[in-house]
């Protein structure tokens, strides 16, 4: 059976804007996923985490640093394929971070799978941009109008370390957005929207 790691934050724990709740696995991109993959001897493993970042550690959350975690989990599962997506925390005003700096630590992650996964093929994704709105008090002010700029310019710094590295690439920005409620999360049907990308990058050349 092939596996593939999904190593992502709240957007792919599946947090709900609305409700402040998780979306079912039915309703999350990793189970529309894996229902698209139904009769195929593929498994879709979920590693997300609300608050995730690349190599930060949050003064206020434990356990968020991705290149903490990545490398147990890469030895635990030894996947087949991994799907990356991460940088949106990293864009929070009290790391204070530019493009080019969470790209480096993207590039880190992909050096930990070159590490202990070797053979694996690597979709690395962008993520989708904060909301303008998403700094405002009624939303999220662990974010900045700097921060949503950040957020813009990930994309273009995530495919270069992408063709640096030789791994396929996609911008999650090209198919789905953040939900209104929040200015920071997908909704239940870019869930399925990003999924079915996601799926057809898959196809092109990791499955």
């Amino acid at each position: 059976m092939k596996q593939i790691l999904c190593f992502g934050d709240s957007n792919t724990w599946g947090l709900n804007a609305e409700t402040g709740t998780r979306f079912s696995w039915e309703e999350r991109w990793t189970g529309v996923l894996q229902e698209k993959l139904q009769g195929r001897d593929i498994r879709v493993i979920e590693e997300g985490l609300c608050g995730r970042t690349t190599i930060f550690e949050d003064p206020f959350r434990i356990g968020r640093r991705g290149t903490e975690l990545l490398p147990t989990l890469l030895e635990t599962h030894t996947p087949d394929a991994i799907v990356l997506m991460l940088g949106t925390n990293d864009c929070k005003t009290i790391f204070g971070a530019s493009a080019e700096v969470i790209g480096k630590e993207i590039a880190k992650l992909l050096e930990q799978i070159e590490q202990f996964a070797s053979k694996a093929k690597v979709l690395v994704i962008s993520p989708i941009h904060l909301g303008d709105k998403v700094w405002m008090e009624e939303f999220d002010r662990e974010f900045s109008q700097e921060s949503v700029e950040v957020s813009k310019e990930l994309e273009s710094v995530y495919e270069t370390i992408a063709q640096k590295y030789g791994k396929q690439f996609m911008r999650a920005a090209d198919y789905v957005s953040c939900s209104a409620a929040d200015q920071e999360h997908m909704d239940k049907e870019s869930h399925r929207i990003l999924a079915n990308a996601i799926y057809k990058k898959l196809e092109e050349g990791i499955l």
